[in-house]
């Protein structure tokens, strides 16, 4: 028998204990669901109720949860989405010192038990936490990779599809940049089943559905009043681990790290790439519109400035 992937998820919240739901179901690997000591039997319960529904939905997969990173050893992808959510009003670089601490601890035990893995970031503000896992782990850029292209284009095919009326299996975007305000849709590069989104909605509407994208994490923060987004952010990470538990070379926008390309000089920045076992394989780079690069550039700008910032909080 073929062995199963080692899964284990950093942070057994409602975005970690999602994911763990979508792996599990999709038969991804075995799977380990680790939280802090304090936590104490918390990620245990959630493993067991997890594990418990597989009968009725009919996946195999073995669901462990623990305080331990133990546990973890030899994990073939490791994904963190530890740290603390958002709060209606606070915007995702918010969580920038809190959250830098908890990555740093968080690598430091991925280091040790799972020197081989490839990591996938979800902890936000997201630009700053994968460069921050790569600063401490120490992997090489091409296995440490974050997860936030996929959700922004989810949310932005969502929106297209219902302003349309139309499938959402025919919508096809792309969306670069940082994760947050300053995300970047390129609208050369959106269609919907191969017909150029200019063609279907006039500039000044698809404006509006673009910012209501990249407002599309705080529209949710403040409508559950207390948390943030987990069902979405969980189902893009899970498309991730497949992705690369399978090899599946899929070409997909990740938080990747980039430094000849698109000129960014040692930042991980969303852009469009190749996700297969190897982790990041290949990064993509698309000839630009004048208006998408300087767009580009301004988001890659707030991204070095939160680094920035970051680097003199730990």
């Amino acid at each position: 028998m073929m062995r199963r992937a080692k899964i284990s998820i950093i942070g057994a919240g409602n975005v970690g204990a999602t994911t763990a739901h979508w792996c599990a179901a999709a038969e991804l690997g075995d799977i380990v669901l680790v939280d802090i000591p304090a936590t104490e039997d918390m990620p245990r319960g959630k493993a067991l109720d997890l594990m418990q529904s597989s009968p009725v939905m009919g996946f195999d997969a073995n669901i462990l949860g623990t305080t331990s990173y133990h546990d973890t050893q030899g994990s073939d992808v490791v994904v963190i989405t530890a740290g603390i959510p958002r709060k209606p009003g606070m915007s995702r670089d918010d969580l920038l010192a809190t959250n830098a601490k908890i990555m740093s601890s968080v690598c430091e035990e991925i280091k040790k038990s799972s020197p081989e893995a490839i990591v996938i970031v979800v902890s936000n503000p997201l630009d700053a936490m994968v460069q921050r896992a790569l600063q401490v782990t120490g992997f090489p850029a091409e296995r440490v990779v974050g997860q936030a292209g996929i959700l922004d284009t989810a949310r932005y095919r969502t929106f297209l599809a219902l302003e349309l009326g139309v499938s959402i299996e025919d919508v096809s975007a792309l969306l670069m940049g940082g994760h947050g305000d300053t995300m970047v849709p390129i609208p050369s590069c959106t269609s919907v089943g191969g017909i150029p989104i200019l063609q279907l909605i006039q500039p000044e509407r698809l404006e509006e559905i673009v910012d209501r994208t990249r407002k599309g994490g705080a529209e949710i923060v403040s409508l559950l009043k207390t948390g943030s987004a987990y069902y979405a952010p969980s189902a893009a990470t899970a498309q991730m681990v497949e992705a690369i538990v399978r090899d599946k070379k899929r070409l997909i926008p990740c938080a990747a790290y980039c430094d000849q390309e698109y000129g960014v000089g040692g930042y991980y920045v969303g852009v469009p790439v190749v996700l297969g076992s190897a982790g990041v394989e290949r990064i993509v780079e698309l000839e630009l519109t004048d208006a998408e690069k300087s767009a580009f550039e301004n988001s890659v700008q707030a991204v070095k400035e939160l680094v920035a910032t970051m680097a003199t909080l730990v």
